[in-house]
């Protein structure tokens, strides 16, 4: 069973103060996130790096719903420091909250013969919660690791968890997950 690790918006728009949708607590996830990249650097996983960013001057639909955000070219689009892709990594380019959609991000995870996704970061309710709920219908595994992925939003958070675990995927914990990618291709 080939595993791959998503992370989605690890990006300074969420974790320095400055950015447009800093919260506090977004760096609560940072240690689980930090586990799982290393343990799938260690096991030789394939690691995505899916983030956020719209185009300054063109429409984008996502402002209907929010103002403009993740600007190419500004600071919010910056990967939180010490998270950065690694040679060898793929950094994917999202415009909308799934790391799937518009994307080539099936396609990849696809011909590397992964079958099962970790996925970490932020915000639960949102743009993780489009991620798995687009790799479940691209085929794929989706698993959510407790302590990886977080809300400025509790109730929301937990409601995703929910729907995750009981209609697109698997909730674990961050043992389960760590050992998941640290076990390599033999896992």
């Amino acid at each position: 069973m080939a595993v791959a690790l998503v992370l989605v918006d690890v990006i300074k728009a969420f974790f320095d103060r400055r950015g447009e949708f800093y919260y506090r607590e977004a760096g609560e996830v940072l240690p689980g996130v930090r586990r799982l990249l290393d343990a799938a650097r260690s096991g030789g996983r394939l690691v995505v790096h899916a983030h956020e960013m719209h185009r300054p001057t063109f429409v984008d639909l996502e402002t209907t719903k929010l103002p403009a955000h993740c600007i190419e070219g500004t600071m919010d689009v910056e990967f939180a420091p010490g998270f950065e892709p690694a040679d060898g990594e793929i950094d994917i380019v999202k415009r909308r909250y799934s790391a799937f959609f518009g994307t080539e991000l099936a396609l990849l995870l696809n011909e590397q013969g992964v079958r099962t996704a970790v996925v970490a970061g932020v915000k639960t309710n949102v743009c993780i919660r489009a991620t798995v709920q687009d790799a479940f219908a691209n085929g794929f595994e989706p698993i959510l690791a407790q302590g990886a992925v977080g809300s400025n939003r509790p109730h929301l958070h937990e409601a995703a968890l929910e729907d995750v675990d009981r209609y697109f995927g698997r909730v674990v914990g961050l043992d389960e997950a760590e050992a998941l990618l640290r076990a390599g291709s033999a896992g």
